[in-house]
């Protein structure tokens, strides 16, 4: 039977890998043999890139062990982290360690040459300090293939014959063109359509053939007005069509993490609120020529030379690389940031002829433009509403998390600009986290900057992925920063206590040399602080960046007024209301 295509387990944790990378340059250039592949398994449990958090990989560990692991102040030796694994008492160690280099490999992040380890380009590329998580995604997709060597699953080429990123693209611009062609609506497709005609494609030559389906699937569904009498109709087409594939049971999972991670690429966006996907107008010149050079089908490789072609970022050579191409695709952007310059009232032009320029400096629009129109009730009782229901939202609590702190600290008072670092998509979007090297979002004010990382961890991994880091960022910022003061605010829905004894110690006595003003609210606090804002506004009262930093210093000056990190968590709820008090008289 014919199988379901889906993103490998091994790419939904762009973190993770990027860990598991920074693990196997410490051995770059070296021979993979056993011996290699068992110290790959050791490094990551030295590193606490494997194991750490993990209740079902702590059995067969002793109480020692446990505490070792779980202790990120103390470092792990390579004797105590080979004593670890072998407390796990694994069949065979070392395959651990091929596994998992095998999630770099099938990624193009690593390959054995020569018989030794060898970060490839597009491995360089995800280390490197300005990496961007949609272009490395972009990257591996657009040669992504069934079949290919590395994958026994999707082996016969006889059935298979797909670049799972590419066919969906067309299938979705077949599908406009049909409806343009009768006269309807061009409006991408259905989530349910995905899942049916997208993720069923097996070969690029089905195309034309699913495309009608889809067409036909939509039409009798549409002329069905009873919701109930849908959704059976659905369920029963599903039965039908998944008949010849072993795997159909896990279809809604496998369409849910692809428009996911496609969404990544920022050549998809999603629209009517959240259940169309469509080709993202604003990279339609480079969607046009990437689909006239590619038409969906897989092409003939060695093992060898699949591993060397996916590594290499250079290729495939890019339609849109040819000078010609940049240009024309940098007039469009500059249109659009000459209408929104125009919507801003902003009368000095921008001017580049770079690209990345161009489109970080849309961003830059796209965000001011959202900060006027966060000014407006309706946006502000959003805000709060998703921020008190952050875990039911459409989007991954995580990156909805950051989105509307985002969007708080916009509407709460008059900053410059308030610049999150998570990928966004052309739309404006947010489409993933910030990745691990940067602040999650950085504030601009005139009197004052700050950092603002968030988390929805609230347990010890909080302290072990918060801790440092965030101590880290806030002292590159600060390095960074043009002003003398400067805040870090972290927001979390509750505290750890090892989270609050680590930035104790550096409000209190130093981080690197230096005391840090770090604060920590709540999902909840922050909340207050933005309905406060709102009620300020519906009664014509102002509230500046300077209410916002006195508010920030006062807690920062508690640690002169209390004498442990408890006593100063506890502090902060009645300083919070002090301060509401103090506005709102």
């Amino acid at each position: 039977m014919r199988k379901i295509w889906s993103i490998s387990t091994t790419l939904r944790n762009p973190e993770r890998l990027r860990n598991f990378l920074i693990t196997l340059k410490e051995m770059d250039g070296r021979v993979w043999d056993k011996k290699a592949q068992l110290e790959f398994q050791i490094r990551l449990i030295k590193n606490r890139f494997y194991g750490f958090g993990n209740s079902q990989f702590y059995n067969n560990l002793t109480r020692e062990q446990i505490d070792l692991v779980e202790d990120i102040t103390k470092p792990i030796s390579m004797e105590k982290a080979e004593e670890i694994l072998r407390a796990k008492e694994y069949v065979d160690a070392s395959m651990r360690g091929r596994n998992s280099y095998k999630t770099l490999e099938k990624m193009g992040l690593a390959i054995i040459k020569e018989k030794r380890v060898c970060i490839t380009s597009l491995g360089s590329y995800l280390l490197s300090d300005d990496y961007d998580l949609g272009e490395l995604f972009f990257r591996s997709f657009v040669k992504w293939q069934y079949p290919n060597p590395l994958d026994r699953e999707f082996s016969d080429n006889s059935v298979y014959n797909l670049k799972p990123f590419i066919t969906t693209l067309q299938l979705i611009r077949k599908v406009n063109k049909l409806c343009k062609k009768r006269g309807l609506k061009e409006k991408g497709i259905s989530k349910v359509e995905f899942e049916i005609f997208a993720q069923t494609l097996t070969h690029y030559k089905e195309l034309e053939h699913h495309s009608e389906l889809l067409m036909q699937f939509r039409e009798k569904l549409e002329k069905i007005k009873n919701y109930k009498e849908k959704k059976e109709f659905v369920s029963e087409y599903k039965e039908d069509f998944l008949a010849d594939f072993s795997n159909g049971d896990n279809l809604k999972d496998y369409s849910d993490n692809s428009i996911r991670y496609f969404r990544l690429t920022r050549f998809i966006y999603i629209r009517g609120g959240g259940y169309y996907i469509d080709l993202e107008p604003r990279r339609a010149v480079e969607i046009d020529a990437l689909l006239a050079l590619f038409d969906g089908s897989a092409e003939e490789f060695t093992k060898e030379a699949y591993i060397e072609y996916i590594s290499d970022i250079s290729q495939p050579k890019l339609p849109w690389e040819e000078e010609s191409a940049r240009q024309k695709i940098a007039e469009v952007i500059l249109q659009e940031i000459r209408n929104l310059e125009a919507e801003l009232s902003i009368k000095e032009r921008f001017e580049s002829e770079n690209l990345e320029a161009l489109r970080s400096y849309r961003k830059k629009l796209q965000s001011l433009k959202t900060k006027e129109e966060l000014q407006e009730v309706s946006k502000i009782e959003e805000t709060i509403e998703s921020l008190k229901n952050i875990r039911s939202l459409d989007l991954k609590p995580s990156i909805a998390l950051e989105k509307y702190i985002t969007m708080a600290l916009g509407i709460i008072n008059d900053a410059k600009e308030i610049r999150a670092n998570s990928l966004v998509g052309d739309d404006g979007e947010f489409i993933f986290t910030a990745p691990a090297n940067k602040p999650d979002i950085e504030c601009f004010y005139e009197s004052f900057c700050s950092i603002c990382e968030v988390t929805m961890l609230t347990g010890r991994d909080q302290w072990h992925n918060e801790g440092q880091p965030v101590m880290r960022h806030f002292r590159d910022f600060e390095e960074r920063s043009e002003l003398e003061e400067n805040f870090c605010l972290f927001v979390a829905p509750k505290m750890h206590r090892d989270t609050i004894n680590t930035f104790w110690f550096s409000l209190k006595y130093e981080y690197e040399g230096a005391k840090q003003k770090i604060v920590p609210l709540t999902i909840t606090q922050m909340i207050e602080i933005v309905e406060m804002v709102q009620v300020l506004k519906l009664e014509g009262k102002s509230f500046s960046h300077r209410d916002f930093q006195s508010f920030l210093q006062s807690v920062v000056d508690l640690k002169e007024h209390v004498g442990t990190s408890d006593d100063w968590l506890r502090a902060i709820p009645k300083t919070l209301q002090s301060f509401k008090e103090s506005c709102c008289a």
